[in-house]
């Protein structure tokens, strides 16, 4: 009997849901899409409604024809990609190839050798080149298209697949059309618009419908920030005493009945004194009972702002995280195991099985006190998809601690998170004791806000913070006395601060994230990927967290917004997200959508092809040239970056750098003036292929040039010569400091390419012959961590700053010293010993040892 053949996405997919079919069925991955349009070409034909040309990726060619193969033998085919367009379209085009003509490789043969006539008017014969293996369709159908199906399931657990596979549908075209909608809207702005950018900025540079509008959110939020002038203000706090402890604090908030404002020392000064010789009274208490909700589950975006704020994790991350709780992980004897629901989502919607099992868990590990007497009902935005739930378990009995064993710690993190999350949104809301005191001193009017916790509710499971939870308010913990009203109070001091207004911050991950879901730009589904895009393209950096548009970001988000400034408005791109929704209910024709927009994009690019200011010829700045006082100057690029040139050039060779500067290095703000060590000469500030570099203005009598460390004007010590030769060439041995680190190198190289790095005369305690090294991350946040020479055949590392003490426990040779929020710990990492303790504070005037240093 011939068996069913299943198509999912990924090969942990296919492992997962294979255990839950049984023998009747093979299951296969098609590993992501296996159909797109042409690389090398538009493949959109616009001039026949926009009809697309879709053909077998390259790199799928080989996986198709093993589909082909297990479908030819089968009677029937379940496609059982992801539910939403992505996962749709994927299915479409499985559909396709499989419905269609077989793929083959033509036979191989020798390639002929073609004669041909050369330059000179005889024959010779053209070099054979490597044969190129080109796929071809041919022969019947490798499956009747009524045999195959669609199979879709929001989680993968045993009874969600059964209850797809007993109502199998077919493919819905109207998912198919909004994502065959939003990749024809992509590749016309990507392919059109990226080229100019190339003529008019440089090579290698993108944009992107939605990618763009999210780098002009950057860029315009830099812009407020530049612009910002800060204000002065100042606030009163009063610190008073009543009959009963314990002191408290008041914060002036009315004069005579209307809200006050002090902009000033002066105002305050006047306000101090006035009060010294009133009489504080108590004008009013106001006590409450507040209660707070349970969040909703997550959403995708939700997820990604929580997992930003609390575990630091970038959208990136976070989804491909969840993506593999979501396809399964062993679980020991269990096998594969999906841990999560679908999580591309943007419903709260939770099925009434997984609420009736997170209300058993409740009230089993919690108590009937947390259980509400009813589920809790949350309403998703008016644009979701509602036909997904929200990111939940697939199983709420399974706990954060039953898990963590088959976890690694990034998986445990997000699941324990997503797991808390869920279990807090079917609890009862917390409850607080809220008390308002409002205090009358003459026509002035302080007041002090206490809140305590009465229930701690669904806070005992998930302590919900503002930075994720926009309904999250700050917890007002104050202690306050019991005050009667009329009961005069004693004023201890009274305090004036100054403050000044601060700037809109610039966005996180988490920020970001949230603006563009707000504003209804890209799908949460998509926010990754395009984060991801803009940082990739050196159009932002990442500081602290915090996204700053570089020079180029911004320059080519002011050329791009000021030639398509309805394409990359934020008004518009919304729409066309309103749009995509509607292609997906049936009710726009994605043909239309997509002339629509072309129309008036092929508009703005004919005006742009003209008109866009180009760096490459130069952009006027209405300035004349510092050196000639003849030439315009013009703003320019080069490989090195952004410049001023004269127009007179070659006759004029004037140029100024425009990359940002360098913070200055000196106690009073200005830059360190740093001396050439040949001759004696100043040396200054270039920019070269690496980077910005000390070049002696000896030039060219005086070649010496040093490197400085990243971002700042400090150069990097010069190479020292050492007493001690070369192990594989016999020359001097040199000190150098090099992009990740000081090293020992050989006064050889390149001839002699010997290198030690400097170690910290700590004993590895893996391999216990090799030493432990400072080194630098080489990618994200270049971190500091600690790793054996013997490096790759030891792989030990460590994050925490090695001490050369042995472990008063255990005895290993040394111990580390782990810094965090609640300062420093120092601990011992040999497997098995929990030896921890709190250092003693260094005494006063004390200079500490450097790392691995030995006492004399």
């Amino acid at each position: 009997m011939a068996r069913s053949l299943v198509i999912v996405e990924s090969p942990a997919k296919a492992k997962t849901i294979n255990k839950y079919l049984g023998r009747n069925y093979s299951v296969k991955a098609s590993y992501g899409h296996v159909m797109d349009l042409p690389k090398k070409v538009l493949g959109i034909d616009i001039k026949h409604g926009f009809e697309p040309t879709y053909e077998v990726s390259p790199s799928k060619t080989a996986v198709v024809q093993a589909l082909q193969k297990a479908a030819s033998t089968a009677d029937a085919v379940y496609l059982a990609g992801d539910p939403d367009r992505e996962g749709e379209a994927i299915c479409a085009h499985l559909a396709d190839v499989l419905s269609g003509p077989k793929l083959e490789f033509p036979e191989e043969g020798e390639e002929e050798k073609k004669e041909e006539t050369n330059g000179t008017g005889k024959k010779g014969k053209k070099k054979a080149k490597k044969p190129v293996k080109k796929v071809i369709a041919r022969g019947k159908p490798v499956i009747a298209r009524k045999n195959i199906f669609r199979v879709m399931f929001n989680e993968i657990t045993p009874k969600a697949i059964k209850a797809a596979f007993e109502h199998p549908g077919e493919i819905n075209s109207n998912l198919v059309d909004a994502q065959q909608a939003r990749r024809v809207l992509d590749r016309l702005v990507g392919y059109k618009i990226s080229p100019l950018l190339w003529d008019k900025v440089r090579r290698g540079l993108s944009a992107g419908r939605v990618q763009t509008v999210a780098l002009r959110l950057i860029v315009d939020r830099e812009v407020e920030i530049r612009a910002f002038t800060p204000v002065e203000y100042w606030t009163l706090h009063a610190l008073l005493a009543a009959g009963e402890p314990p002191i408290f604090e008041a914060k002036l908030t009315r004069f005579k009945g209307e809200e006050v404002e002090v902009h000033t020392q002066a105002e305050a000064d006047a306000i101090v004194a006035a009060m010294q010789s009133a009489a504080w009274k108590v004008a009013g208490v106001t006590q409450k009972e507040k209660r707070r909700n349970a969040p909703p589950p997550f959403t995708t975006s939700k997820l990604q702002q929580a997992a930003y704020n609390r575990l630091r994790y970038t959208a990136k991350r976070t989804m491909s995280l969840a993506q593999r709780l979501y396809e399964g992980v062993e679980m020991g004897k269990d096998g594969s195991v999906a841990l999560i629901t679908y999580m591309r989502t943007d419903s709260v919607r939770v099925s009434n099985d997984a609420l009736d099992q997170v209300r058993g868990v409740i009230g089993s590990s919690f108590g009937q006190t947390y259980l509400p007497e009813k589920p809790n009902f949350f309403k998703s935005k008016k644009d979701a998809q509602d036909a997904h739930e929200a990111i939940r378990p697939t199983d709420a009995a399974l706990t954060p601690a039953d898990v963590k064993a088959f976890l690694s710690e990034d998986l445990f993190k997000l699941y324990q998170l997503i797991w808390q999350r869920f279990v807090a949104s079917q609890m009862v809301p917390a409850v607080f004791d809220q008390t308002t005191i409002d205090i009358e001193a003459g026509d002035y009017t302080f007041r002090a806000t206490g809140s305590v916790q009465k229930f701690d509710g669904y806070l005992a499971v998930y302590q919900v913070s503002t930075g994720d939870d926009e309904d999250a308010e700050p917890d007002t913990k104050a202690l306050l006395p019991r005050v009667t009203e009329g009961e005069i109070l004693r004023l201890e001091t009274l305090r004036p601060e100054q403050h000044f207004t601060e700037p809109p911050p610039r966005y996180t991950e988490a920020t970001l994230v949230k603006e563009l879901e707000e504003k209804g730009i890209g799908r949460p589904s998509t926010y990754a990927s395009i984060i991801s895009t803009i940082v990739d393209r050196e159009y932002v950096t990442k500081d602290q967290g915090r996204f700053t548009p570089t020079m180029l970001g911004e320059k080519v988000s002011v050329l791009l917004v000021k030639s398509f400034e309805d394409i990359f408005d934020v008004g518009f791109t919304a729409r066309m997200e309103e749009e995509l929704d509607e292609i997906e209910e049936g009710k726009l024709g994605w043909r239309k959508s997509v002339k629509e927009f072309y129309g008036r994009f092929a508009q703005d690019l004919e005006q742009a092809k003209d008109e866009m200011e180009s760096y490459k010829a130069g952009i006027p700045t209405g300035a004349k040239c510092e050196k000639c006082g003849e030439g315009d100057l013009l703003e320019r690029i080069s490989r090195h970056g952004f410049f001023l040139g004269c127009s007179r050039y070659p006759d004029c060779d004037f140029i100024r750098d425009l990359s940002p500067e360098l913070p200055a290095e000196g106690a009073d703000g200005e830059p360190k003036i740093e001396n050439c060590d040949n001759c004696g000469r100043e040396m200054i500030i270039k920019r070269g292929k690496w980077g910005a570099f000390l070049a002696c203005t000896g030039y060219p009598d005086c070649k010496t040039t040093r490197r400085l460390k990243a971002g700042t004007r400090k150069a990097l010590q010069p190479d020292e010569l050492l007493d001690e030769k070369c192990p594989e060439c016999d020359s001097q041995l040199v000190k150098k400091h090099g992009q990740y680190g000081e090293f020992i190198g050989c006064t050889a190289y390149p001839k002699c390419k010997f290198i030690r790095s400097k170690t910290l005369g700590i004993k590895c305690l893996k391999c216990e012959t090799g030493e432990l090294v400072e080194r630098v991350a080489k990618k994200g946040r270049r971190r500091v961590f600690y790793g054996c020479n013997k490096y790759p055949a030891c792989d030990f590392t460590t994050p925490h700053l090695p001490i050369a003490e042995p472990c008063p426990k255990c005895g290993a040779p040394f111990i580390v010293e782990k810094r965090g929020k609640m300062g420093a710990v120092r601990a011992c990492l040999k497997e098995g010993c929990d030896w921890e303790a709190i250092p003693d504070p260094p005494p006063a005037e004390a200079t500490p040892e450097p790392v691995g240093a030995t006492k004399s």
